[in-house]
């Protein structure tokens, strides 16, 4: 397997991945700085180039992983599909509709395909929830809220960015779960700060409601922070995971039925890998995979409509 990957932010946490999971597979990594490129060089041996086309247009090359920007997303996958490569993206896929349509056409005519790193469909927390509703185990889901809570760590996460670059993922999730035709509302504050916002969103569907809590407000020594409440007609579902500054993980999945109470053993899996790896295999194989770029763009859609609804308010 041969593997590009454009970018040395995320593009060297992949690269690490890529390697534990594929040792023999050639990997070579584009970056400006030439500082991470060496590093990357010299811990993983890996090739590096400061000039993209050096990935782009070799022959050999198979897959590349698109790390860079997002604003950057489209044009680089463009040009991939085609020069005859899958690509691999990170999320969000891009930042407007627009590029989105352009993407998906030209996936269509290069024949080639484009998966993106919808990596909470591979975290098992989630995968148990999607799974027992698929299969009907505590018989219909009647509705569930998502949350996604953080301190100010990941930059620029305010009204105009936050539905687009955090709440992405429980929109992925939501999609997964209710396909296309649903109808949102949203509120959102800045809290009187540029840069973050608290954000909840309603999402209904036929008989079924859906609830997104996502914050960027949260102070410093709060716990980075994720979880759902899920009402099914015979039991609820409750997730809670937060991790500290020092790495220290708080996880627990708990079903509440007519049995009581009962936590749910998880496995402790990384998402990020599971999705990587997946990903990779799909495109080598040729086989089906749940993080397509039609999948990602229903949740871009939303992630669009959500950000023009919460343009006119005003931060704080």
């Amino acid at each position: 397997m041969n593997i590009g990957i454009l970018g040395t932010g995320f593009g060297a946490y992949h690269a690490s991945l890529i390697k534990e999971l594929y040792p023999q597979a050639r990997i070579i990594v584009f970056g400006r700085n030439e500082a991470k490129l060496s590093k990357l060089q010299q811990e993983l041996g890996v090739e590096i180039t400061t000039n993209a086309d050096d990935i782009l247009l070799d022959d050999e090359v198979e897959i590349i992983d698109i790390c860079l920007p997002s604003a950057l997303h489209e044009r680089y996958a463009v040009a991939a599909l085609q020069n005859g490569k899958h690509v691999f993206c990170e999320t969000p896929v891009c930042l407007s509709m627009e590029d989105a349509v352009t993407m998906l056409k030209v996936e269509t005519q290069s024949g080639r395909r484009v998966l993106v790193n919808q990596f909470i469909k591979f975290d098992p927390a989630y995968s148990y929830l999607y799974e027992a509703v698929q299969a009907g185990t505590y018989g219909k889901l009647l509705s569930f809220s998502l949350r996604r809570e953080t301190s100010p760590m990941w930059g620029d996460l305010g009204l105009d960015s936050i539905t687009l670059k955090l709440m992405i993922h429980e929109l992925d999730l939501l999609t997964a779960l209710l396909g296309s035709g649903i109808q949102v509302t949203a509120w959102g504050t800045g809290g009187g700060k540029e840069e973050q916002a608290l954000v909840r969103s309603l999402f209904v569907k036929e008989q079924l409601s859906a609830e997104i809590t996502v914050s960027s407000l949260m102070p410093a020594a709060y716990p980075f922070t994720v979880g759902y409440e899920a009402y099914f007609e015979q039991v609820k579902l409750v997730f809670h995971e937060s991790e500290d500054a020092s790495g220290n993980v708080d996880t627990a999945l708990y079903v509440y039925g007519a049995d009581g109470k009962q936590e749910i053993a998880l496995v402790r899996k990384n998402p990020y890998e599971l999705s990587i790896g997946h990903a990779l295999q799909s495109l080598h194989e040729g086989t089906p995979s749940p993080l397509s770029l039609d999948s990602a763009v229903q949740a871009l859609d939303l992630a669009v409509q959500l950000k023009h609804m919460l343009a006119p308010q005003v931060v704080g």
